[in-house]
């Protein structure tokens, strides 16, 4: 995959826009091993097959995803601030019904 296909990925795991910052190009083979514990993943409703909440204990065998980045790829994810898009709705009304 290439960093773009990743950091997409990674975005959708971590619950929150990433950015990559790399400057890689091409494209990798990437597999890491990590928790789901504290990711967009760990908070998947109990009716998913996969659900942490019905594996009874999460699996803390394996690191979180940030450990697992630069441990397994040599990648740092930093948490900063910056500009995002936000839909803002100030007035909502009922249409009226046909009856």
């Amino acid at each position: 995959m290439t960093m773009a296909q990743f950091v997409d990925a990674l975005s959708i795991v971590l619950g929150r826009r990433a950015v990559d910052k790399t400057g890689f190009t091409g494209t990798f083979d990437v597999h890491i091993e990590f928790s789901p514990e504290g990711t967009a993943l760990d908070r998947r409703g109990p009716g998913d097959v996969d659900s942490p909440a019905n594996a009874g204990n999460p699996d803390t065998s394996r690191p979180s995803i940030f450990t697992a980045m630069q441990e397994q790829l040599g990648l740092r994810l930093e948490s900063q601030k910056g500009p995002a898009e936000v839909l803002i709705i100030d007035h909502v009304e009922r249409a009226p019904s046909e009856n």
